[in-house]
């Protein structure tokens, strides 16, 4: 399973390859040229695309690997978030998001009129569900089916406007935080209904930098701008009773359209089944004398929410990072087969730390990696406690990068109220020897090469589908 993590720095782009505990390496590195706000890398494919600040509004392709430009999309404002899956590519604009075949960027739809998103929020899952806020003073948010282009269910996940929402890599679960910070909630994507609830802490106004699952969807990650990265572990009793359920309500609906006898006992015997489930999850989770406790006085004495408190989880384990107040992006994978908490922060280094699926506590530091420049002479920090808290004052601060691509040729593509336009590469004449014997003109040349140089950036390398990585997306550097 590879890793791999995108920085933006004083001195340019650069990507990365996290091959082990002691080894990070160096894939790619673009000069400053231009300063890059976003950069997203499609998974361990080659595809990069990067949004600078002299072009909000252009979002640039290219193929890092063989240094190749693919093309430009420019849209009627600023670009504030882009996702990618295999299928689809998804740019986010504050009032509107438009939706991509990633194979030939093709306008399939584009969701207008939304709320004034000014954050930028949205999530996309492998299987292309879209989840987006609503609501500018609530969070309210709505998920969308980016494949059937289908509008789904709304969800009201939080009092308070969202900061942060993520799916689990099956797309079965949705996460999500609001501006309060305290509460992380996991919503069930096929029926809306909260599968578990987590309390992160009790500071107010803490922002919500990072929620990412792990690759298997049994633990969530946050980090905040406080010290303290948290892990909050997935009950998948819970799950399993949320689907359960979500069968039953499918079920139900078919019986009240069909109005036949034998498909209403099947869908009461299907909630029948939901509900004898529910109460076997509920009775385990009341196993301990605590959680009896817990229950009763919940249900029985105490106002609805003081109930909710008592019934959020609180973390499985947790990571003090050396200083607060910066940005850091977390995620759980496995690193030579070993599960590892990773953590890279915009101080300019990534931490490694151990992670125990079974006891969970505090996360022991293992690695620190130097990704301020280039690994070369990359630096080692040594792991005693009197040289990291040495190092952790003085830890130098670094900016943006930039880039730039050639002139291009422009075409128009309508979508709905707004336009985008798609630049192809100035195409270039094959001069090899079949080439002159096809007779292909370079004029004629430049979507379908535009095609082959998508899908050649999509699928390689060969090894497909290695969604199980440290999050593409870029530490910004602080100044």
């Amino acid at each position: 399973m590879g890793t791999s993590l995108s920085v933006l720095s004083s001195g340019g782009l650069r990507l990365y390859s996290i091959a082990g505990q002691d080894r990070v390496e160096e894939i790619f590195a673009k000069d400053n040229t231009e300063q890059i706000r976003i950069v997203e890398r499609l998974f361990n494919s080659s595809l990069v695309v990067l949004v600078t600040a002299q072009k909000p509004n252009c979002l640039k392709m290219l193929h890092f690997k063989k240094k190749q430009d693919i093309c430009n999309c420019f849209y009627p404002s600023e670009i504030l978030c882009v996702r990618m899956n295999r299928q689809r590519l998804i740019v986010c604009l504050a009032e509107s998001i438009h939706i991509h075949d990633i194979r030939d960027m093709k306008i399939l739809h584009s969701i207008e009129n939304i709320a004034p998103n000014e954050l930028g929020l949205c999530a996309l899952s492998l299987n292309s569900h879209l989840a987006f806020p609503i609501c500018q003073s609530s969070g309210e948010l709505r998920i969308f089916n980016a494949n059937k282009l289908r509008t789904g269910m709304t969800i009201k996940a939080h009092d308070t406007p969202l900061s942060a929402l993520t799916f689990s890599p099956s797309g079965a679960l949705l996460a999500t935080a609001s501006e309060r910070g305290t509460v992380i909630r996991v919503f069930c994507v096929k029926n809306g209904q909260r599968v578990q609830e987590f309390r992160r802490g009790v500071k107010r106004c803490v922002r919500i930098a990072s929620l990412v699952f792990a690759a298997a969807g049994d633990f969530l990650c946050a980090s905040s701008n406080t010290e303290t990265v948290h892990v909050f572990k997935i009950d998948a009793r819970a799950v399993e009773v949320a689907e359960l359920k979500a069968i039953a309500e499918v079920a139900a609906k078919a019986d009240t359209q069909t109005k036949e006898a034998t498909d209403a006992a099947a869908a009461g015997a299907a909630a029948e089944d939901a509900n004898s489930e529910a109460a076997s999850a509920t009775a385990s989770s009341t196993s301990s004398w605590g959680g009896m406790f817990s229950k009763a006085v919940s249900s029985l004495l105490l106002p609805a929410q003081v109930s909710d408190v008592l019934a959020q989880d609180r973390a499985f384990a947790t990571v003090v990072l050396p200083q607060s107040g910066l940005k850091n992006i977390c995620a759980l994978t496995h690193v030579q087969k070993e599960l590892r908490l990773l953590i890279a922060c915009e101080d300019g280094f990534l931490y490694m730390h151990d992670f125990n699926a079974e006891r969970g506590g505090a996360c022991k530091l293992l690695a620190v990696h130097d990704l301020r420049g280039a690994l070369e002479d990359v630096i080692e920090l040594q792991l005693s406690e009197s040289i990291l808290k040495t190092q952790s004052k003085s830890l130098p601060a670094t900016t943006t990068t930039t880039t730039t691509l050639p002139q291009q040729s422009l075409t128009m593509l309508k979508s709905c109220a707004a336009s985008v336009l798609i630049e192809n590469p100035e195409p270039v004449a094959d001069n090899s020897y079949a080439g002159i014997l096809r007779g292909e003109q370079a004029d004629a040349m430049s979507d379908s090469a535009k095609f082959r140089k998508l899908c050649d950036a999509i699928d390689t390398p060969t090894k497909l589908y290695d969604e199980r990585q440290f999050p593409p997306v870029a530490i910004m550097a602080k100044d």
